[in-house]
């Protein structure tokens, strides 16, 4: 009787304090991504045609989780690299409901929808595979993409003395569902700000960080 006694004083005086230190203390620690940017900063509006002539558009990606990054498709060094690391976020990442990923040409007067199309193909006979369900290989006006890519907070220009003709970010840009650029911290403390597509290391804290932004919209 006396243990049954106990355990009821515990039920009644103790739990209730465990229980509301979790639901506020815990709950007010929660890890969250930093948002790069001022605030209220979001990536401008925009809109591109993908690899089969669909229209890509600031609002059709709203409400996704998506990864977004820089390239062209006779780039010489560079390029496959990033496609065979987004491929790899992208079979890593295959469990998660709304979730993209959106490559755009810095090359748009050679990368045609037919050219991407192609491009995606190619790159199975190098073992990597693309799903085209929820990756999108866009293309467009030139100043337009080059301007979007400076709302990622990453760079794309034509130089003639650069391989291939043009220069363009090696990052992954990590975008929210309200489509605002998120980020991480190193384990130094200093925001990451972006994730190199280069380095499959940081492929692994890409998807380490996507685990805490799903979990930040599931918090209650």
């Amino acid at each position: 009787m006396k243990l049954d006694k106990i355990i009821l004083l515990f039920l009644l005086l103790v739990l209730p304090g465990i229980m509301y230190f979790y639901l506020t203390t815990g709950y007010n620690n929660f890890i969250k991504l930093e948002v790069i940017g001022e605030a209220d900063y979001s990536i401008d509006d925009f809109s591109f045609i993908n690899q089969n002539n669909d229209t890509i558009t600031k609002d059709s990606m709203t409400g996704s989780i998506y990864v977004a990054n820089f390239f062209f498709t006779s780039c010489p060094t560079i390029c496959p690299k990033m496609t065979r690391n987004m491929s790899y976020l992208q079979d890593k990442l295959s469990v998660f409901p709304n979730i993209r990923f959106l490559s755009h040409t810095v090359d748009p007067f050679n990368d045609t929808p037919e050219k991407l199309l192609s491009y995606v193909d190619s790159m199975k006979q190098k073992n990597i595979y693309i799903d085209l369900s929820n990756w999108d290989f866009v293309t467009g006006d030139k100043d337009k993409l080059y301007q979007s890519a400076s709302n990622y907070f990453v760079n794309a220009t034509s130089d003639s003395l650069a391989p291939g003709g043009f220069l363009h970010s090696e990052y992954f840009i990590l975008i929210d569902k309200q489509g605002r650029v998120r980020s991480g911290v190193d384990k130094s403390g200093n925001v990451v700000g972006a994730y190199d597509g280069t380095n499959e290391a940081q492929m692994k804290d890409l998807i380490n960080d996507i685990n805490v932004l799903m979990a930040e919209y599931k918090k209650p």
